[in-house]
């Protein structure tokens, strides 16, 4: 997201500065179009705008003011999200425009399901002395600028006694990996060969459960009575989807195990018959 143009903080599409967001309101609960930008994290004069473009129904009026409720609030997640992800504003307003105001909350369950094996991660502030330790090695700051390089890890502003995981359970783990004796820039050198082929693994998945379940639900209009199984269906695939990946590099590691081995005890007889050959 961008940064506002005073810098303090994050900023609009137009770099208007944006007010933090609050707890999810509830089932009854209105607010003025101050309140709801602050909640859909957009500024007031996007919201207008997206109110001028039908993106979200009319308030209720009351004298001059106007309240919104979770309705109006949602809609503009969607929209928001919607352009997060790349979306241009005419591609949104189609979809939005040609959905039943019923189906947003749905939409944003379907969105926030799909992210989710990619969401739930928080950052870990470590110090550096205690990651030299969980790695067995010294400290070491080329080390850790190949951890902030590959997006792993995070210097911290003012404190040089402290680091930023961005993937606390892939550091930690890499990490234990260097303590066993491993060379940390290899296990460093890994990480990128890891996600392009794990990123294409996950994308096939995903892909393919759109295809399968989600892209029909779509095309039938996100229908209310539908949504319980299709959410229930995504959520139950994606930890399948990581167990059957983790069982099958499971299966590829033994392999790979057993012939390296394979190829050292060749190479190891091959000189023994050279030494006595020689003898």
């Amino acid at each position: 997201m961008p940064a506002s143009e005073d810098g303090t903080g994050p900023a609009d599409a137009d770099g208007s500065p944006l007010t933090a967001v609050s707890e999810a309101p509830g089932p009854d609960e209105e607010f003025t179009v101050d309140e709801l930008a602050a909640r859909a994290n957009m500024t007031v004069r996007n919201v207008r705008a997206y109110a001028a473009r039908g993106l979200i129904d009319p308030p209720r009026l009351e004298g001059r003011t106007g309240y919104y409720h979770r309705g109006h609030l949602q809609r503009l997640q969607l929209v928001r999200d919607l352009l997060d992800r790349g979306y241009t504003l005419a591609a949104v307003e189609k979809a939005v425009l040609s959905s039943p105001a019923t189906a947003t909350a749905t939409a944003l369950d379907l969105l926030h399901l799909l992210d989710e094996p990619w969401s739930d991660v928080e950052p870990e502030l470590m110090s550096r002395d205690a990651l030299a330790a969980l790695a067995h090695v010294d400290r070491d700051d080329a080390l850790i600028d190949a951890l902030v390089e590959f997006g792993l890890a995070a210097w911290v502003e003012d404190d040089h006694e402290s680091v930023r995981l961005i993937q606390p359970a892939i550091v930690r783990n890499g990490a234990a990996a260097v303590a066993l004796g491993l060379p940390a820039n290899d296990i460093i050198a890994l990480f990128p060969l890891m996600q392009k082929n794990l990123r294409a693994i996950a994308d096939a998945f995903v892909s393919n459960a759109v295809a399968a379940i989600a892209q029909p639900f779509i095309d039938h209009g996100l229908p209310a009575d539908e949504a319980p199984e299709v959410l229930g269906a995504i959520e139950k695939l994606l930890p399948v989807a990581s167990q059957v990946t983790y069982a099958m590099f499971r299966h590829a590691l033994a392999e790979a195990i057993d012939a390296e081995i394979g190829t050292q005890l060749d190479e190891v007889g091959l000189r023994g018959r050279e030494r006595r050959t020689r003898h």
